[in-house]
């Protein structure tokens, strides 16, 4: 299986890294075909700003919030005069559709490589440590970046209107897995915590989108345990790799 995890700690020399490592050997020692992105490695911007507009606009889903965008972002009434001449030069002889879906092909190059390397995947993994309840901003901001719409997702008209079951599933893996090293107790999250996350994360972010099954794995309290603990803890991430 072609397996891509996505991975967001700051210090390789952490723990967080450490179950990486073994995670990533356990895939390995199995046969499966393992690619790890290292977000803070890498220096992947997490900040969705206006360059990422065309890869939130709407599609053939929803006709009639094309028209809307193209009349009011697209040929913008505010806009300058040589703006609003271009544009029409540029799109002149294209319907609305026609012109998101050229926008649409403009996105940011790093989000396209970032969405190149999840299509080739068969199963996605997520490994880092949980800050205020959920991940590290890096991490949220990848997902924010590369889950777009016409890639992950698209909307119906409903959708668009707030009707939060006109959202359409696009991605096709199999399985994701999301292992969290934690601050707090195992009776912290047994309290509220990991039902927070997992309706946020593992519900609304993977497999509303389409991942068939979400997995979410919690080493809790890992920052003051014990040597046995945290040895016990590696041995599960080799074991969740090689049983993937």
């Amino acid at each position: 299986m072609k397996v891509l995890t996505v991975y967001a700690h700051p210090n390789r020399k952490s723990f967080c890294h450490a179950v990486l490592e073994q995670f990533t050997k356990g895939l390995k020692d199995a046969g499966h075909d393992s690619e790890v992105i290292d977000l803070y490695a890498i220096g992947f911007n997490p900040i969705l700003s206006q360059r990422d507009f065309s890869n939130w606009l709407p599609d053939d889903n929803a006709p009639d919030v094309v028209e809307k965008v193209v009349k009011e972002q697209v040929f913008a009434t505010n806009a300058g005069l040589l703006r609003r001449m271009a544009t029409w030069w540029m799109f002149r002889k294209k319907s609305p559709i026609e012109i998101v879906t050229q926008l649409r092909k403009q996105g940011p190059k790093d989000v396209r490589e970032q969405q190149e390397k999840v299509a080739r995947a068969e199963a996605l993994v997520f490994i880092s440590p949980v800050w205020f309840v959920g991940f590290p901003a890096i991490l949220k901001g990848w997902i924010e970046r590369v889950f777009t719409l016409g890639f992950a997702f698209s909307l119906t008209s409903a959708g668009w209107h707030g009707d939060i079951t006109g959202r359409l599933p696009l991605l096709k893996h199999a399985k994701a897995l999301i292992i969290s090293t934690t601050i707090f107790n195992k009776e912290a999250y047994e309290a509220g915590l990991s039902e927070a996350m997992k309706k946020l994360i593992d519900e609304f972010a993977l497999h509303y989108p389409g991942i068939q099954a979400v997995d979410h794995e919690f080493f809790y309290a890992v920052n003051m345990a014990d040597e046995k603990t945290r040895q016990g803890y590696l041995e599960r991430a080799y074991q969740l790799g090689n049983k993937f």
